[in-house]
């Protein structure tokens, strides 16, 4: 195996900061902070901008293995400005051939560290979906956990990493997941049961009508959920 060294991901992180300082904007960081509700540092960039920057970064990485991987994920989660979390979350996503049964841990890692709706939303997305589609064997066990856990972010990926599903949702376990949580305070809790079941309205709204009618859930969860059933 080769192993690169400290310095060698240093540089390579040196790249991708150079390309987001040098699109920085002082404006519209403060901007973002405030909406983050100040949780996070920013440097400012708009969202295609950015996208485009760490395109550019990672099709230019040589990638050796998957510890290569994890390094750099690690080490751009550890740095102050929430566009770095972005792009480690666009690497890893970049990367899935390199994932094995062991990346679930960094996701976690990611899950629970720095934790806002921003980044654990776009990791249900991009990493958990997909992730659990190549090791199914691993949904139960792992999301039963999250579900289970204290940490309200473990918990809202629980809810979440089906979202994109669609026909291959597994209902009952969704259901499972959803009526462990439906008597949470926690709104974000509450937001996300409403953003699945919405989403899984898509493709069978009578399912998600039975189901809101059949349970009790928050107003706010069954607000949601029907938004677009009947429209």
């Amino acid at each position: 195996m080769k192993l690169l060294s400290k310095h060698s991901h240093e540089q390579q992180i040196a790249v991708l900061q150079q390309l987001l300082v040098n699109a920085a904007n002082a404006e519209r960081a403060a901007g973002a902070k405030a909406y983050m509700k100040n949780h996070f540092e920013f440097l400012g960039i708009p969202m295609p901008e950015r996208r485009r920057n760490c395109k550019e970064w990672i099709r230019s990485l040589s990638i050796v293995d998957e510890q290569h991987l994890v390094v750099l994920v690690e080490n751009l989660w550890k740095l102050n400005e929430r566009e770095y979390q972005y792009g480690a979350i666009e690497l890893l996503a970049f990367h899935k051939k390199l994932w094995s049964k062991n990346t679930i841990d960094l996701m976690e890692q990611c899950i629970v560290s720095k934790s806002w709706w921003d980044t654990v939303d776009f990791i249900a997305a991009e990493w958990c979906g997909p992730y659990f589609q190549v090791f199914p064997d691993l949904i139960n066990k792992r999301t039963a956990a999250w579900n289970r856990s204290e940490n309200i972010w473990l918990q809202r990926s629980s809810l979440l990493f089906q979202k994109s599903y669609k026909k291959a949702t597994d209902l009952k376990l969704l259901s499972k997941y959803i009526e462990h949580l439906a008597n949470s305070k926690e709104f974000f809790i509450r937001k996300a049961i409403g953003w699945v079941l919405r989403e899984y309205a898509k493709t069978d709204a009578v399912w998600v009508q039975d189901f809101v009618n059949t349970h009790t859930l928050s107003p706010l969860s069954e607000r949601e959920a029907l938004k677009h059933v009947g429209k």
